[in-house]
């Protein structure tokens, strides 16, 4: 791997620049290893020459919202006194290291601790204090503790108290509601203008419904702005919790209309599902949309640890079933992963006769497909009709992530064989899946990412969908690997329509876990110094702006 430059940057000059970036320097070897593991990716798009004057201006200004959001996410996973502490480190390469872990734990290595003094990651993040109890929180009358846009505190009598996110980040959402005043101005589209005026009320109030509906509504708009408390990955305490973030997105109107056209097509994909018919019942809404964009900004949560390439929102399962979601590719994202991680390790880790079936349109499809099926399956559970993400609390994330990439690799097999995709083949999809497993459970056993990837590769390994032959390269059995994708899929999926929390965490403590083979594949990609993931220099003076 070339060696690529890292300048250290405090914690303040990332925000102030909105970049990361890297260069050689002395310090701990082993976690300046680490951070040669990300492969330096300058976030730029051909797409910026084809906005107007006052779009290329409302991405400097998403970007200064993105700047603030980037603030806020340090403040639920770290604490800013925690934060504040990392300027009195004197390793470079550690404090580099934290810059793109946002903290003190690896996100790609089980979030264990590499900073002296830490211990093991608090499961409710900076969400709940550190030292509550379980009695304490259900002893707590307050109906907002529940709540996905609220933070647990304990005050100066000992006591805990609720605070929803509109107080407790009061400072730095008055710079949102500013800065989207100047953006309300400048919007030109109508779809975009009225989002971000529900956008700025949702910040004031806390209740994203409206917004998310309305967001639903923007079709037209050349540019998109991702932004809110939107995943609750860091909750691993009661999965309750919204991190925040955003995305600042330009869309790629030529790849977009390729793939409007399947849209119409989720309630047809929903009864195609290889499942017992009393889990898809529910009928996806169609009033959604799957387009391409170029994303050039990621803040907060999204640009932690490993980059999302991929979007699939809103989350409310409430907006999920009126209008479906939208599913959005980050086309730019998806090539830089691809050629930088998915091609190294085809190249070591799949056998000859198959490699070349590795492909990027594959690499798309899978990806694109994992978010439509996102909006897929069922949502409430049969027994108690209570939302399934409610029901699995803190498994549900690792769960939907699982049947999101089974059943888009499924869906994408039907899309190939009615001749509706034709830029690849089954198996190509098949091939260049597997090859991406070794590149996703990378991202460790507690990420909810990882944690899927680990179950779904032990699934397939169990069922002979690969082989490894003599010289310890991947021979994928197509045929059984699509059976192998079938009966997973079915089994994810009642494990989600029962909503037994229980089941789920047994099975994945049993079958989430890295085997002593897998370890030692991932161990030889890790000693050809293959990237793990993407960092980002990104930011209006990248773009030109």
């Amino acid at each position: 791997m070339k060696k690529l430059s890292l300048i250290i940057m405090t914690a303040a000059m990332v925000m102030a620049v909105g970049c990361n970036s890297k260069k050689k320097f002395t310090g701990d070897p082993k976690i300046q290893q680490k951070v040669d593991e990300y492969a330096e990716f300058t976030l730029t798009s051909d797409l910026v020459q084809t906005l107007t004057p006052n779009e290329k201006q409302l991405v400097k200004i998403f970007i200064e919202i993105g700047r603030v959001m980037d603030e806020i996410y340090w403040d639920e996973y770290f604490g800013n006194e925690n934060r504040l502490s990392l300027d009195t480190i004197s390793d470079p390469a550690i404090r580099a290291f934290a810059d793109i872990q946002y903290g003190a734990w690896d996100r790609l290595d089980s979030e264990r601790p590499f900073i002296p003094g830490y211990g093991e990651r608090p499961l409710g993040a900076n969400f709940y204090p550190t030292d509550m109890t379980e009695e304490e929180f259900a002893a707590l009358d307050d109906t907002l503790k529940n709540s996905q846009y609220s933070v647990i505190r304990r005050g100066d009598d000992g006591k805990l108290f609720v605070q929803p996110y509109h107080e407790a980040f009061a400072t730095q959402l008055a710079k949102v509601d500013a800065l989207l005043d100047e953006a309300i101005g400048l919007a030109e589209n109508e779809g975009l203008k009225r989002y971000l005026k529900a956008r700025r009320e949702a910040f004031r109030t806390d209740d994203y419904f409206e917004s998310d509906m309305v967001w639903m509504d923007m079709k037209d708009s050349k540019l998109d702005f991702v932004v809110g408390p939107i995943e609750n990955y860091d909750d691993a305490l009661h999965g309750l919790k919204c991190s925040h973030e955003a995305y600042v997105l330009i869309k790629d109107e030529q790849w977009s209309a390729d793939l409007s056209k399947f849209a119409a097509m989720l309630p047809e994909m929903q009864r195609l599902l290889p499942c017992d018919e009393k889990y898809k019942k529910e009928v996806p809404g169609t009033d959604c949309d799957i387009n391409v964009y170029d994303v050039v900004f990621y803040g907060g949560d999204c640009n932690a640890g490993s980059k999302t390439i991929a979007i699939n929102l809103p989350n409310d399962e409430r907006v999920q079933l009126a209008k479906g979601s939208r599913r959005l590719q980050l086309k730019n994202a998806m090539q830089a992963k691809y050629d930088r991680i998915m091609v190294p390790i085809a190249q070591l880790m799949v056998c000859t006769e198959q490699v070349d079936s590795v492909t990027f349109n594959a690499f798309f499809g899978n990806t694109c497909y994992h978010e439509v099926a996102h909006g897929l399956g069922i949502k409430n559970t049969v027994n108690t009709g209570i939302p399934c993400r409610q029901a699995l609390g803190a498994q549900y994330s690792a769960w939907e992530e699982a049947k999101a990439d089974v059943c888009g690799l499924f869906l994408t097999e039907q899309l190939i064989e009615r001749g509706l995709i034709t830029n690849t083949t089954v198996s190509q999809n098949y091939i260049t899946f597997i090859a991406g497993i070794l590149r996703s459970v990378r991202f460790g056993a507690t990420e909810a990412h990882g944690v899927a990837n680990i179950m779904c590769y032990n699934y397939f390994k169990e069922h002979g969908a690969f082989s490894v032959n003599a010289e310890g390269k991947y021979v994928i059995d197509v045929d059984k690997a699509r059976q192998a994708a079938r009966e997973w899929a079915g089994i994810i999926i009642a494990m989600e329509g029962e909503g037994d929390a229980a089941a789920a965490k047994a099975y994945s403590d049993r079958n989430g876990k890295i085997g002593t083979e897998l370890q030692q594949h991932l161990d030889k990609i890790r000693d050809a110094n293959i990237p793990r993931d993407i960092l980002y220099n990104q930011g209006a003076s990248v773009l030109g702006l």
